[in-house]
């Protein structure tokens, strides 16, 4: 076997994308098309005073970061546009100081959130690079983000208080937007929204005194966390009794302020492209000639181990390799049996294990210690199925060679393994199990969906005990991953790339998914209100008048 298994079938998975048209084509307007003069109507609502309480969709992140263009085509600020219409006042945003994204601390790039290295929320923007998304950088490398927010916040208050990565806890927490208490204590985002206080996020919300306001997101990131490490632990999900008691006090701060407004629920956030886009069988050897040729002695080393998994009784965690077809990626599964102490037993009492050794280069006396390795290894392993789904970062992962693994076997063997054989056999998701926090197992999947349930039971009694406004996002996103949403004379999906809803990270919205947003509150507020944004001239906003992409240009 070679070092690296890298497959190729990112170049398939991608094709179609390497000649789509990123311009959009709409068409024109003639002395047919119909006019609309019917005049906007607030109906009993007061938008004179609105405030945007939420996080990243709030804020207008879009394509992995936050930046000005995303800003300023967020939902509250289109929405804010046609609350003017109706004698809306001035909406205010932390605007960023660049289109580069990301952020900058006494002028050092701070690339992720140091307590969760697996976040995203702080580097700069993706953009399509013709077949994939890609860092800005490696498109622009002068691109560089001068949004400091030590030294360059912008000066408050303001209306949109949009947070990327704020969870439930963090919209009463004091300090969570003072400086001296990051990265244990506080956001980034925060300290810009916040000017460096400790004023919690209600209390800028009451502070400002809304007379209209929206929540949306909110414990959206006590699950998203979860799912974008892959169920791992490392980032859980928030208990329920703690997301009530956040929820409480911020229905106390909603009370207080007498405002009328529109409250969101949460979507299944496991039918964002950012984990539907991997498909599960994605190890193809007919577009890899070195995966290819390994195809035989792939078989033969899980040849054994499939006969240990069909005597414990479970066959459907066999590892086979077809030539002819794309093959399921080998993972770990915490929940699967544990056959550690079965395999290792099993091969060392095994009449061929020995030659098989030997096959390696290695002298029978490392038959113990190999199939002691091979049992730590595959024990918890099994074939991924349609069931499970891969993060959208796993792109990047999967038949790499993981060197800390490789040397952690050399150093298991006491030297006797030799880097060759080592890193042959630390190729992730072909002979080392893809880790846990590359997938969402079935398992992990009904946690988050368990959670988004309650929560959103939660958000719609909140709405319904005090007259507000609600917008059924979960139903919004189930009917754009099935049979696509209506805009105008768009139809978005949630394709990754050519789906026009979801931006290039595969979470946050495009530009054109948050007008749609924006539609759909507004929606919302004429029939709880009374109002006539859905059928006044200009009530809402155009599909052809919000971008679905960036370009690499925009500085």
């Amino acid at each position: 076997m070679k070092n690296t298994f890298k497959y190729t079938f990112l170049s398939a998975l991608f094709l179609g994308f390497v000649a789509c048209d990123t311009d959009d084509v709409y068409p024109p307007i003639t002395d047919d098309t119909p006019i609309n003069n019917i005049q906007l109507d607030a109906g009993s609502a007061d938008f004179s005073n609105y405030v945007a309480l939420g996080a990243s969709f709030t804020a207008g992140f879009t394509d992995n970061a936050l930046f000005i263009a995303g800003q300023e085509n967020s939902f509250p600020n289109t929405m804010a546009k046609k609350f003017a219409m109706v004698g809306g006042g001035t909406f205010t945003q932390p605007l960023m100081n660049d289109n580069y994204g990301g952020l900058i601390l006494f002028g050092n790039p701070v690339l992720t959130n140091p307590l969760d290295p697996e976040s995203r929320i702080f580097t700069e923007r993706l953009v399509f690079d013709g077949k994939l998304p890609a860092p800005l950088n490696e498109l622009n490398p002068l691109a560089m983000s001068t949004t400091d927010f030590a030294l360059n916040n912008p000066t408050g208050p303001f209306k949109n208080l949009g947070v990327p990565g704020a969870k439930s806890t963090h919209f009463i927490a004091p300090g969570y937007g003072n400086l001296t208490n990051f990265p244990a204590a506080a956001n980034p985002y925060a300290i810009r929204v916040l000017g460096n206080s400790d004023t919690s996020l209600m209390a800028a919300f009451e502070n400002e005194a809304p007379t209209f306001f929206t929540l949306s997101e909110f414990g959206g990131n006590d699950v998203l966390g979860y799912a974008t490490s892959g169920g791992d632990g490392s980032n859980p999900i928030t208990p329920d009794a703690t997301f009530d008691f956040a929820l409480n006090l911020v229905k106390e701060g909603l009370l207080r302020t007498g405002a009328k407004g529109v409250v969101a629920n949460l979507p299944y956030i496991t039918s964002l492209p950012h984990f539907t886009t991997v498909p599960h069988d994605a190890l193809d050897p007919t577009t890899n000639a070195a995966l290819a040729s390994q195809v035989p002695l792939l078989n033969t080393v899980y040849g054994a181990i499939n006969q240990i998994y069909a005597g414990a009784g479970e066959p459907e965690r066999a590892i086979m390799f077809d030539a002819t077809k794309g093959n399921p990626i080998v993972i770990f599964d915490e929940d699967a049996t544990d056959l550690r102490a079965a395999i290792t037993t099993t091969l060392s009492a095994s009449p061929t294990f020995v030659p098989f050794v030997q096959s390696l280069g290695l002298p029978a006396a490392a038959a113990p210690l190999v199939a002691q390795l091979l049992g730590e290894q595959y024990g918890f392993a099994r074939s991924a199925t349609e069931n499970d789904l891969f993060v959208l970062t796993s792109l990047s992962e999967i038949g790499e060679v993981d060197m800390t693994h490789a040397g952690s076997l050399i150093a298991q063997s006491g030297g006797l393994l030799p880097a060759t054989l080592a890193g042959q056999f630390s190729a992730q998701g072909v002979t080392l199990p893809l880790a846990d926090k590359w997938v969402l197992t079935p398992q992990e999947q009904e946690e988050i969906k368990t959670a988004v349930d309650s929560y959103n039971g939660k958000l719609k009694a909140l709405a319904d005990a005090n007259g507000y406004a609600f917008v059924d996002f979960k139903a919004i996103l189930q009917q754009a991953s099935t049979t696509g949403l209506e805009f105008d004379n768009q139809n978005m999906n949630t394709s990754l790339i050519t789906g026009g809803l979801v931006g290039l990270d595969g979470i946050h919205l495009t530009a054109r998914g948050y007008a749609l947003m924006a539609n759909k509150m507004l929606e919302a507020i004429d029939v709880t209100y009374g109002s006539n944004f859905a059928t006044a001239k200009d009530g809402l906003a155009k599909a052809e008048n919000y971008p679905t992409n960036y370009s690499p240009a925009l500085q």
